[in-house]
């Protein structure tokens, strides 16, 4: 794009609400119009319009007592989806395709949004031929098998008993928990053992080990796991795919903030 175009295309209004915007700092959280105008070195005039514009979207806060304007929460909403959608995958994705290669099955990230499972993520081998449904956008009850248990398991017990509530347990073969109490006991257990092996509790013939990843609050934010057929692993292939599990939900908890505090 020639100077020329860019020119032509060049906001000079919205690039003073950013300059307005950028004026905050962690030692000047709260300003004034006059202080903005002096830092900015433009009118009181032009500074009020931006700010009250601003104000009127959420991006900044207006005090009414002192005069004074801070960021709005528009800006920690925004800040909020960035981190939330982009960050784990990002983080995740090299990690993902590393336990692909490792175990040779096929991989799943997925995430609690809006009461329901989402998969966000999936690695599968080209080789493999036997297809698994789920694919990234993918939306499941709750409970839905390996994620939504380890998910579910990391909820308050009010959270998860509305949701069973919301979303009643439907069985999908003869493994499948249909007792809400049997189901609640089943996640005290996943939440001691740090992982959860499922075998054909969905599907006939397929079975899958997840874990949660934490981010640097501790919270479990996404669910990590490996899905099988269930005659292609036999307990030794089960206990190398837990420990490469567990290992690569760890991998990314660290990398997403995460500081264990076990010894």
């Amino acid at each position: 794009m020639s100077e020329e175009t860019q020119d032509t295309f060049y906001n000079k209004s919205l690039e003073r609400a950013l300059q307005i915007m950028n004026a905050f700092r962690a030692d000047r959280q709260e300003m004034t119009i006059g202080q903005l105008a002096e830092i900015l070195g433009l009118s009181r005039a032009t500074v009020t319009r931006l700010c009250t514009t601003l104000a009127k979207y959420d991006y900044l806060r207006k005090d009414l007592e002192s005069k004074k304007y801070s960021l709005g929460i528009r800006l920690f909403d925004l800040g909020s989806i960035v981190f939330d959608s982009f960050s784990l995958r990002r983080v995740a994705s090299p990690h993902l395709s590393r336990l692909q290669m490792k175990v040779g099955k096929t991989i799943y990230l997925g995430v609690m949004d809006n009461n329901e499972l989402l998969y966000i993520d999936k690695r599968e081998d080209p080789r493999n031929p036997v297809s698994f449904t789920s694919r990234v956008g993918t939306r499941r009850p709750p409970y839905w098998g390996m994620l939504g248990i380890v998910l579910m398991a990391h909820l308050p017990k009010r959270d998860a008993e509305r949701l069973l509530q919301k979303y009643p347990l439907v069985g999908g073969t003869k493994k499948s928990i249909t007792s809400n109490e049997e189901y609640m006991e089943r996640l005290s257990e996943v939440r001691k053992q740090g992982y959860y092996v499922e075998l054909e509790e969905v599907f006939e013939g397929i079975g899958g080990v997840s874990a949660p990843v934490r981010d640097f609050s501790g919270n479990v934010i996404a669910s990590i796991g490996v899905g099988f057929i269930s005659s292609s692993v036999d307990s030794k292939g089960l206990k190398r795919i837990i420990k490469e599990v567990t290992e690569t939900a760890g991998i990314i908890s660290r990398e997403m903030g995460y500081i264990s505090k076990e010894k």
